[in-house]
């Protein structure tokens, strides 16, 4: 749906008590679920653990205030974790903070021109290939905090970050180990065991625990980034110039287009558990607010978190106020236990964050297009595959655009045809039925009729070319039925086959014109050329004009 207007001033006309009991109920559920991974995300995004609680309270206040979906419950996710760290190591924290509040911008300026319907364009094949891509790196970044490893950053590429790997990989530690593969072992069990206690929380807790009460010593959240702030951050807008804006405009652009594909690949996953509709350009709207809301209280990108979502509704969300509640609640805890937070040992966020990158990772889709989907279609997503490992999501969306836009552009060139029909009373027994059927109609002497086929456009326009004019031919008819668009290279490509057909006094009948084709006909002067006269309505109306004219 188009219209503009948040799903949340539409619900309250029917909200009842009975439904604000269940939303708070909700709220709070889905609160203890984002609070470990909100810190998670953060950390392996390269800022503190506090910015990612500030993303998941603002930006998941405002994209459930002024959201196009009932449900949606926005937040960080790992889909941004990859871009936001090569930001943080290249322009630090202010350009982190202006690449959101453009990727912001953008995606309003998104929903304010329609572009919700737009983003189902993207193809399957990229979005399989580079959330793949997208987990490789969140599993990557997490070898250092799950094995305890004695070194210094992590780099931002890929195969710096295996080469380091590899010469620190004799300084493991054995007790960060122990207790991370403990908490590894509990993401796996809890799902089999309880749908309803995050698994997370448990391993967090169940960690934690270990750390206080056992000889067992690993690096905490404390011990790594200090104490941590329980301040509810006032807003800043960092020192923006020209140039730092230039540089992060693709960046911002990568961001804005992720937030728009998850979000409303989560709305869309949501209507079918609440049997409704979403509207995408206000999610859109809304998904920008939230990430200018984020940018300007330190936090980082946000978008629909499909997991936090589903759990929203398992748990009797059914309004954006369990969303508000949601953020609510982590303000709260953010005020009055943060400091706790600290305990929390590093390899346990990095064995969290290890499932999550398996789970986004969908492998089981992602072999099965390797195995069933056609070589063209494999080759796309396996290149936006390894472009995302190895380079950058930005440069594997940008290529894997062009590739999947020429594969389409060859397709369509493959199923545009000019075909010569030169034979009277001609008999095909799959086409007998089809009273417009060249084969059934009587073409006259000294007169050939082309039947085109497919959309023309630069693609396909050489398949005019095909058209020859013999010295005995007088007239040619070009039936276009079949026609649904032609573009401009297709028009100067006819123009040239009518120019041939002048010299050797041909007149050219086009017959059955759609409306788009001889809309850019009239307006490009090219009717006129030919004569209005010379446009029939039916191949019928074209073959008896063109016997008059023999």
């Amino acid at each position: 749906m188009n219209k503009l207007k948040p799903k949340l001033f539409s619900v309250m006309k029917t909200y009842d008590k009975k439904q604000f009991v269940k939303d708070i109920v909700a709220g709070i559920i889905v609160a203890i679920i984002a609070l470990p991974l909100s810190i998670a995300l953060a950390i392996a995004s390269g800022v503190t653990p506090e910015q990612g609680l500030y993303t998941a309270i603002f930006a998941g206040f405002f994209i459930s205030f002024l959201g196009g979906s009932r449900v949606q419950i926005g937040g960080p996710t790992a889909a941004f974790v990859v871009i936001i760290y090569g930001i943080v190591v290249e322009h630090g924290m202010a350009g982190l903070t202006v690449a959101t509040l453009m990727a912001g911008i953008i995606l309003i300026i998104m929903g304010l021109i329609r572009f919700g319907s737009l983003i189902k364009y993207i193809p399957f094949t990229i979005t399989t290939g580079f959330t793949a891509g997208i987990a490789v790196g969140i599993f990557a970044g997490q070898i250092k905090d799950f094995l305890g490893l004695d070194m210094g950053a992590v780099p931002s590429e890929f195969i710096d970050k295996c080469k380091e790997y590899g010469k620190h990989i004799s300084t493991l530690d054995r007790d960060t180990v122990i207790i991370g593969v403990i908490s590894l072992a509990i993401l796996i069990v809890m799902p089999k065991i309880s749908k309803v206690v995050p698994g997370s929380l448990v391993a967090i807790i169940v960690a934690t625990l270990i750390v206080k009460f056992t000889p067992l010593e690993t690096a905490t959240i404390g011990s790594v980034f200090g104490e941590l702030s329980s301040k509810i951050p006032t807003p800043k807008i960092p020192d923006v110039n020209f140039a730092m804006i230039r540089e992060l405009l693709p960046s911002a652009f990568t961001i804005a287009i992720l937030a728009g594909i998850e979000s409303l690949l989560s709305c869309v996953v949501s209507d079918g558990m609440i049997n409704s509709r979403h509207r995408s350009n206000m999610e859109l709207i809304g998904q920008g607010v939230g990430n200018i809301a984020s940018g300007l209280f330190g936090g980082i990108p946000a978008t629909g978190a499909i997991a936090r979502t589903a759990a929203n509704v398992k748990n009797g969300g059914r309004t954006p106020i369990a969303g508000m509640v949601h953020a609510i609640v982590l303000l709260i805890i953010l005020v009055l236990a943060m400091p706790l937070a600290a305990m929390i040992p590093m390899t346990t966020l990095a064995a969290i964050l290890i499932v999550v990158a398996y789970n986004m990772g969908d492998w089981k889709e992602f072999f099965y297009l390797i195995k069933h989907a056609p070589k063209s279609d494999v080759s796309v997503m396996l290149v936006t595959f390894f472009l995302t490992v190895i380079f950058d999501l930005v440069v594997a969306i940008e290529v894997g655009i062009v590739l999947a836009s020429l594969l389409f552009i060859k397709r369509m060139s493959d199923v545009s045809s000019v075909r010569n029909w030169t034979y009277i009373n001609g008999y095909d027994d799959n086409r007998e039925n089809d009273p417009m059927h060249i084969g059934l109609k009587e073409v006259p002497e000294h007169t050939l009729v082309y039947e085109i086929d497919g959309p023309m456009f630069f693609g396909a326009a050489d398949k005019f070319l095909d058209i020859s004019v013999n010295d005995d031919v007088k007239v040619i008819v070009l039936r276009m039925r079949s026609v649904p668009a032609m573009d401009i290279t297709a028009l100067n490509t006819l123009e040239k086959v009518y120019k041939t057909c002048e010299e050797k006094n041909v007149t050219l009948i086009l017959s059955h014109v759609n409306e788009q084709p001889y809309s850019m006909m009239k307006k490009a002067g090219f009717v006129e050329k030919v004569g209005e006269i010379n446009f029939r309505e039916n191949i019928d109306a074209a073959l008896e004009w063109a016997a008059e004219l023999v």
